[in-house]
């Protein structure tokens, strides 16, 4: 996910984007694979903050509705595509690679991979048939792949400020027939009822930032608000309920609050002095680091757990986590990104071949 706006990079995405990150990283380190039987290292004080820190994927959410709009206008649907493969494919094909093999190699069968489950993560849509993830991770990405279907489809009907509100209307509009449960269940595959506002609430703040606050605008962004809280709530019973645990439900909504608060900061352009070019280093790591930490620091966990101190493996486990990261970015994103979309570039549309 690219953190550029029409007139240069937005710097404090950036920085937003390593903390949801680093939450995320939080969440399963020190909170969920103890809670789960994954890993046997109980951390009880930390646990009680690092339990909240799924809710940095909806953070992900909110920028990725924000900056993908925003790097989309007025780019052609082909070039939108190629953008966003470049972009996701390079560091997640070696993300998928490298899980695969340590999960086959060290989880004595805890994180088994299948040759057909392997291929299918590969093409990134493996969900759609219902083929597992290779890394428990992975499920956001399927839930970003329908929402960039959502703007290529903006891309080919072409982005203007009025388009792009009456197509949040009817996005929230559909959102909440799903959930009174007047549109079938097979609607959610296109919606993505679970999560849409947060995207949706992105998609307006990318309006606030481009053009100002509006009516229409605010009052999309007060919706979409409501509905969060609403789902958030209920997401966050069954994270307590699956990990035998309390989930907080106003800790719950004073975060998601914070989230719509500190995005509508950004928009309105309040945080732009708090900018630096360096938070962008931070921003690149953020999603090799997404791919790589799960499965495989679970695996860390279970191998030497009992043999090493439990806050230094931790500690260590985290800063391996970066290095793989750096890794992914400076030795295959960086060089493999130009050339895939030089190679996407130069391909021919289909209709030039059939002529």
């Amino acid at each position: 996910m690219a953190v550029e706006g029409s007139r240069g990079r937005l710097h404090e995405a950036d920085l937003l984007r390593i903390f949801a990150a680093f939450s995320v990283m939080a969440y399963h380190y020190l909170f969920s694979s103890y809670a789960d039987g994954t890993s046997a290292m109980h951390f009880p004080h930390v646990d009680l903050v690092a339990r909240y820190g799924y809710l940095g994927v909806d953070l992900f959410f909110t920028i990725s509705g924000f900056v993908v709009l925003l790097s989309a206008w007025d780019r052609s649907p082909r070039s939108f595509v190629s953008s966003r493969a470049v972009r996701l494919y390079p560091a997640y094909w070696i993300a998928v690679s490298l899980t695969a093999f340590v999960s086959v190699a060290f989880s004595q069968g805890r994180f088994p991979v299948t040759l057909k489950q392997y291929l299918a993560n590969l093409t990134m849509f493996n969900s759609l048939p219902n083929i597992q993830n290779v890394d428990v991770v992975y499920w956001t990405l399927w839930a970003e792949l329908r929402f960039y279907a959502m703007i290529l489809v903006l891309t080919w009907i072409g982005i203007t400020a009025r388009r792009v509100t009456i197509f949040l209307w009817a996005w929230l509009a559909a959102t909440l027939l799903f959930q009174t449960g007047l549109l079938p269940h097979a609607t959610d595959l296109v919606l993505n009822t679970q999560f849409a506002h947060y995207f949706i609430a992105g998609m307006a703040f990318c309006l606030i930032h481009r053009y100002g606050a509006t009516r229409q605008t605010v009052a999309i962004v007060a919706v979409a608000l409501g509905n969060a809280i609403y789902r958030g709530i209920r997401f966050a019973d069954r994270v307590g309920i699956r990990y035998h645990t309390e989930i907080h439900r106003t800790v719950v909504v004073a975060i998601i609050v914070a989230i719509f608060a500190i995005m509508l900061a950004v928009a309105l352009k309040l945080t732009h002095h708090l900018g630096r070019p360096w938070f962008a280093v931070l921003g690149a790591l953020t999603y090799p680091l997404y791919l790589v930490h799960a499965h495989i620091g679970f695996i860390i966990f279970e191998r030497l757990g009992d043999q090493v101190n439990h806050v230094v493996l931790v500690a260590a486990t985290m800063l391996l986590m970066i290095g793989i990261a750096a890794a992914l970015h400076y030795c295959v994103e960086r060089p493999l990104a130009p050339r895939l979309k030089r190679l996407l570039d130069q391909a021919r549309p289909l209709h030039a071949v059939r002529k």
